[in-house]
């Protein structure tokens, strides 16, 4: 079987390994429209969780990605200048971008996949030109600006939304001993820091603030220097006067990508390039490494019937992937509220919302997980209200 992978982030390099690691008389390839070790953005988080998916697909990967990964077993959420502190079910996990696409290739190449690095295509009809129009398979894991998806828009069925809340990657050298999120009022504006060390030397930090306070304050008519100086003065207490470090930091508004179908014909989509996870749920590397399981899965044991196997991948790995994009959605449309929340709830009334924003984790399993949260957030009359279900 001739397998093309259109992208060379996490989910299309991490697809080629496990299908050449298990077929070695497959021809695997990734194009990859950047060079290596080129890449934009910081770290990545990789709960425990979906760890031990990794762990169980591919253990030779699973424990490069480990050695190379900061932990942290915390995380503080402030509002109203009140932080909250509790210690994660979890250990939370991160990694550098570029170190996690380093190991990735090199597991990739080791096994034998061939990467074709700086190579751009337009559509599928570029593979001729490389020699691979004639794949079995074309995978489209290539993000939320996918050619594949948009060469077969109609046939995917496919759709894109932009939220209305506006956001940007940044680094710090300022690293933090707890995840954290912080919401904070200036201005008049409504402003979000989300923040995790992911190396010994550097943390994440995701600057966010709402519609209604970027046009308030103009920030569309200032400069990226300006914005990125903004939150620096901001969030100085969490950065400790450290500066903000940019790296292609583009203040932009999220794009809600969904597709109907997963596969036409030989194409098939992975990762963003299927359905876009938003950053607040910090899993869209898993998720999306979690469809390369899946879909490696699914074609190995096709017996040679790539139909049959394409269509397997979406029958059997929709309903977990659609429970994961759930739970973004629910994530990102509580942060579209974010000015409503912070305006009119307490700080243990925020974080008991916040806890429970994405439907996935009950009272119970709150009382279970976050025993001594529980207690402080009980303390007030509205969470005690809503935990014994008034």
């Amino acid at each position: 079987m001739k397998v093309v992978i259109v992208g060379g982030g996490p989910s299309g390099l991490y697809l080629g390994l496990l299908l050449k690691r298990h077929q070695r008389s497959w021809q695997v390839d990734v194009i990859e429209q950047n060079g290596s070790n080129s890449t934009f953005g910081f770290g990545v988080a990789l709960a425990d969780t979906g760890l031990l998916q990794l762990q169980e697909a591919d253990r030779s990967s699973y424990t490069a990605l480990c050695a190379a990964m900061h932990y942290s077993e915390r995380q503080v959420i402030v509002h109203r200048e009140t932080p909250i502190e509790y210690t994660l079910n979890v250990k939370s996990g991160a990694i550098p971008r570029l170190k996690l696409l380093q190991i990735l290739e090199a597991e990739a190449q080791s096994a034998g996949v061939r990467i074709f690095f700086g190579k751009r295509i337009e559509s599928s009809d570029d593979l001729g030109r490389l020699g691979l129009g004639d794949a079995d398979v074309v995978v489209g894991a290539d993000g939320v600006n996918s050619v594949i998806r948009r060469q077969f828009a109609v046939q995917f069925g496919a759709s894109q939304r932009l939220l209305t809340n506006h956001f940007a990657w940044y680094g710090t050298k300022r690293v933090f001993d707890a995840s954290g999120i912080v919401f904070r009022q200036y201005q008049g504006g409504h402003f979000v820091a989300h923040y995790y060390a992911y190396a010994d030397q550097m943390s994440t930090f995701v600057a966010e603030c709402d519609d209604s306070t970027w046009q308030r304050l103009k920030l569309a008519s200032i400069t990226d220097d300006e914005r990125q100086a903004l939150f620096e003065t901001l969030f100085a207490n969490e950065l400790v006067n450290e500066p903000l470090i940019s790296n292609h930091s583009v203040w932009r508004q999220f794009p809600v990508i969904r597709s109907t179908h997963w596969v036409h014909d030989r194409y098939v989509l992975i990762g963003d390039a299927l359905a876009s996870a938003h950053f607040s749920i910090g899993s869209g590397t898993r998720i999306a490494m979690t469809d390369s399981i899946a879909l490696a899965q699914a074609l190995l044991q096709c017996s040679g019937n790539v139909g049959a196997g394409l269509k397997a991948f979406e029958r059997n790995h929709a309903p977990q992937k659609e429970k994961l994009i759930s739970a973004s959605e629910q994530s990102f449309m509580w942060y579209e509220r974010i000015a409503e929340w912070m305006d009119k709830l307490t700080p243990e009334e925020l974080v008991y919302q916040f806890m429970t924003r994405t439907g996935r984790i009950s009272d119970g399993r709150l009382r279970n997980e976050f025993p001594d949260l529980m207690r402080r957030l009980g303390a007030n009359a509205k969470v005690r209200q809503a935990l014994s279900g008034g």
